[in-house]
Formats: C-alpha cells, structure tokens, sequence
C-alpha cells in the first residue's frame, strides 16, 4: 500500500509537472503507467508478485469508498426536482448498455464469427467489462466457462483494462473537446461575479486554511468515518451514503461531512483504483488475443462516443455535457472513470450531475454492470441464439432512445 501511494504521489506530481490534464490525461492513468513498468512482468521489475496479487484485490474496495463518499458532502437531494435530469440519465444509461450488447452481438455475428470461429457468449464481454469492470468480468468467468466459453474471464479482464485505460484517454479529450466547443457549465461561469463558497470549518473553497495540524487530522478521521459507516458491500454503498447523509442531517450534524474532505476522497480512492488497475496489465494477454479484443474495443468505444455525442444533448438538460462524460466513463470504464471525468469537467461542482447518477446508479445498478442482466445475457444467448438477444436488446435500445427523448420534449428544461 505504500508502494501505490509513492507511485501514486510520483504520477500526481509528474502530471502536474507536465500541465497532462490540460491535455485531459488524468494523473492516476500516467502512475499506473509508472506501475506497469515496475511490475514483474515490466522492465524495472521491482515489484514482487505478492503486490500485484494485493493490489488485484483493491478495485472492488476503493469503488466502495468512492460510493460510500458519494452524497455524504451534499444536501440530500429533493427527488421531485430530480425526476428531469434523472429521468434522462435513465434513459442514457439504458441506451449505452443494452446498446453494447447490440454492437457486441453485430460484431460476433458479422466479423468475429465468421473469420475466427468465436464463441457467440463473447458478444456479452463489452457490457460486462465496459460497463461492470474487472469486479463483473472475474465474477463472471466462470459462467462463461460453463458455457463453453473458458477464455472468457482472461478477456474479460483484458477488455476491462482496456475500457479503463479508453475511457480516461478518450474521455480526457472528450472533456478538452467540451470545454473548447463550449459545452460546459464552466465557461458560462468564468464570468460570474457569485462570491467563493465558503464551507463550514474549511475556510474558501474547503481549504485547511486557520487550522492547526491537530484540527485537520481531527476533520479527516471525522469524514473517514463517515464514510466507513457508509460501507456495505458495493454497490449498497450508494444506499450506505445516503442514509448516513439523511442520519446526519436529521440530527443536525450534517456540517461533520466536510464536502471539500469528502470528495477527496473519493477522488483519491478513484486515483488509487485506477493506478493499480493499470498497473496489474496483462501485456501477454492482450497480444495474445488482440485481434478478437480490439473489434470489440472498438465496437464498444464507438458506440459509447456516438451516443455521448449525438443523444445526450436531445435528452438531458442544460448541464447535459457534465451528466453526459460521467456516463460515459461508467459506460466504458467504471464508475470511478465517470467521477474522474466529472472532476475535471466540473471541478468546481457546478452542475447537477452527480446527484443524478447517484440515484440513477441506486435504479439501475442492481440490474446493469454486474447485475440481473449481465448475469441473464449469457444464459440468453447460449438458449434462445445469439441473434434473438441482439434482437431483444437493439428493442430495448429504441423504446429507452424514444422513451427519453419524448419524457424530454414533455418536461420543461431545467432552470
């Protein structure tokens, strides 16, 4: 653990040396950078392999930090506000997941098949590594190996990487493109004359400004601990962090949850996720099988663009660029690629995004990215035929797709 925060510190500071997020790298990817070419298998192998085996167990952990910390900092927000811009979200999540299913099943049925002679069920390994992550591919492997499909858990896990490293590369320019088209709430902002916001203890901007050491280390054991009380199995962290947040505020203690605090960490739980996710990289792997992982890469990175680009506008409200990137990296990465996304698109917390995915997260995780579905596809596929699901799930795409954008014609646009 303190091999990943030296790495960890050395990437941040290499990244800010270089101005990378100016340029939409994010800092943790160039320490996970750092991490591979210290793993056994990189050219500076100073890493033992019982590291690598730890830090392949942290993923699923530092996610739930990241939820457990993910409302504590707000206001509890009022649903009936939120029925617009979640309604949206609903309907977008819907749409890039089922809709890797469908680029999956295309992809399998008109390339992969036919040149490679694949197995119909690695149709399912863009959703389940997109959208699920390492966490939903391991998970899964051994459904897939029931199956008839014993490769599925090392490419599973491959493409899982892959998305990860895709969605903090093409969703950093993603967010340099926004900001020079002007799609996001900050460029309307700089030119606001609205006083700092001052959070309670925190000073400006929740720095530790007129504190001694004592205090802050007081503050950060406080909001730890909060966060920690939010702490069930991923993903009722979401649920954890809610109710812990509504606690708080029924006893009149919610000023304990420092927002500043409280979303670093979860951006610091983000930044080690993602550095020791980039780290333990299987080279071999994916050489191995390069060719049948990068169509469905493609497929996938493609689909997730499109969408993002040309859907998300018609079907969220002003702030639909912030609600749009968070999506996009949950889609192609995981959820902590989407926050990551929104920290740099919206570093001052502008917007209104984060509120939404977190209750869309609460409607649709038990059924998406390691859900009911997830685990149904390959048992789908393998009964009725591959082509029935890919059916089944390009009508699930129109009716979220209409769904959305008719809900979005009828409801007046935020203020």
């Amino acid at each position: 653990m303190a091999a990943l925060g030296l790495i960890l510190a050395l990437g941040r500071w290499i990244g800010r040396r270089l101005q990378l997020r100016l340029w939409g790298i994010p800092e943790a990817l160039v320490a996970g950078l750092l991490g591979l070419l210290l793993a056994p298998a990189g050219p500076l192998p100073l890493l033992p392999p019982a590291v690598m085996e730890l830090w392949a167990n942290l993923p699923l952990v530092l996610l739930t930090l990241v939820f457990g910390a993910l409302l504590l900092g707000k206001p509890l927000p009022k649903l009936q506000g939120l029925w617009r811009p979640v309604s949206g979200q609903v309907c977008l999540a819907l749409v890039l997941a089922f809709g890797q299913f469908v680029v999956g099943g295309l992809a399998v049925l008109l390339v992969l098949q036919p040149w490679l002679g694949v197995s119909p069920v690695m149709a399912c390994l863009i959703e389940v590594a997109y959208e699920g992550g390492h966490g939903s591919a391991a998970a899964m492997g051994p459904s897939y190996a029931a199956l008839g499909f014993p490769g599925g858990l090392d490419l599973g896990l491959a493409m899982a990487t892959v998305g990860l490293l895709s969605s903090t590369l093409a969703g950093g320019l993603l967010v340099v493109l926004g900001r020079r088209r002007g799609w996001l709430l900050e460029t309307a902002a700089a030119t606001s004359t609205d006083p700092p916001t001052v959070v309670p203890g925190g000073g400006i901007g929740g720095n530790n400004r007129g504190r001694s050491a004592l205090q802050t280390a007081a503050a950060w054991a406080v909001n730890l601990a909060l966060v920690v009380d939010a702490l069930p199995v991923f993903p009722l962290a979401i649920v954890g962090s809610l109710l812990v947040r509504w606690l708080l505020e029924q006893t009149g203690c919610s000023h304990w949850a420092e927002p500043a605090i409280q979303s670093e960490v979860g951006t610091l739980s983000a930044d080690l996720l993602i550095t020791a996710a980039t780290a333990g990289l299987n080279l071999a792997l994916l050489q191995h099988d390069w060719l049948p992982l990068s169509v469905l890469a493609a497929a996938g990175l493609a689909w997730n663009l499109g969408i993002t680009l040309a859907l998300a506008p018609r079907l969220l409200p002003a702030d639909w660029f912030e609600r749009a990137v968070i999506e996009f990296g949950q889609a192609t990465g995981v959820a902590a690629s989407g926050l990551l996304l929104l920290r740099m698109a919206d570093p001052d917390d502008r917007s209104e995004a984060l509120p939404a995915f977190s209750i869309k997260q609460l409607l649709l995780q038990p059924f998406l990215a390691g859900g009911v579905v997830t685990v149904v596809a390959p048992l789908a596929i393998n009964s009725w035929g591959l082509p029935i699901w890919t059916g089944l799930c390009l009508v699930a795409v129109l009716l979220a797709s209409g769904g959305g954008l008719l809900l979005a014609r009828l409801q007046p646009a935020a203020p």
